[in-house]
């Protein structure tokens, strides 16, 4: 896999930078007349120049996948995708709209009625109710921190090794009985014991995890 993605091109250059270029001794009025009819001559030139650049400079995207990049196409991605939600969780601006239905109970309590309108604020303890009041930027690094741990999982490969009590052992000395027979069953030297509820507890919010990122793929942006 080669992937090369450069950042976003902007090739317009605006009239009224030309002009305010131009006019260097003084600060211009864009509704002056004279340069409202400057800026209306510029523009198209301005557009032109913009197209022009696009085309012998675009943004660059360029993916090359190998056969190999799909045998384990869950274990390529993981790598590039947790590193990215990480930093947006770091760096972004803005939250997106979350489902109550997808947080815990103590962060789908809101101050106002209408959850689409409500007003940010802080995540703090109403003294009146003794509920918690939480914001959609709450909501959303909740679900953000779900999808990290996630991948996190999944970056590790190991983490159903902590739910072994004791690790199986395969036998794989043939027995007499197994003579000329193409398949014969499988034998235990130490027949495993596991903590299946722990481990499936935990491969349910692996689960979670990965369907909240589905579910909010197209919030995922700064």
């Amino acid at each position: 896999m080669k992937v090369y993605i450069s950042n976003y091109r902007n090739h317009w250059i605006s009239p009224y930078t030309v002009l305010e270029k131009v006019f260097f001794w003084r600060e211009i009025d864009y509704d002056e007349p004279l340069i409202d009819k400057l800026s209306n001559i510029l523009n198209p030139i301005s557009i032109g120049l913009q197209k022009f650049l696009d085309f012998v400079h675009p943004r660059i995207q360029y993916v090359k996948i190998d056969h190999y990049d799909t045998w384990n196409m869950d274990s390529m991605l993981s790598p590039i995708i947790l590193p990215m939600l990480k930093q947006l969780k770091a760096t972004k601006h803005g939250s997106g709209y979350i489902d109550l239905e997808d947080v815990p109970q103590n962060l789908r309590y809101t101050q106002t009625e209408d959850y689409d309108a409500q007003e940010t604020f802080d995540f703090y303890k109403d003294e009146s109710t003794k509920k918690i009041n939480c914001d959609i930027h709450v909501r959303y690094d909740w679900v953000l921190n779900e999808m990290i741990w996630a991948f996190e999982q999944l970056n590790d490969g190991n983490w159903e090794d902590q739910y072994w009590i004791r690790s199986p052992e395969i036998d794989f000395t043939k027995h007499p009985e197994d003579e000329g027979k193409e398949v014969y069953p499988v034998r235990w030297k130490v027949k495993g014991e596991c903590d299946w509820e722990g481990r499936n507890k935990h491969q349910e919010r692996i689960n979670n995890g990965l369907r909240l990122f589905g579910k909010y793929y197209q919030t995922l942006w700064d």
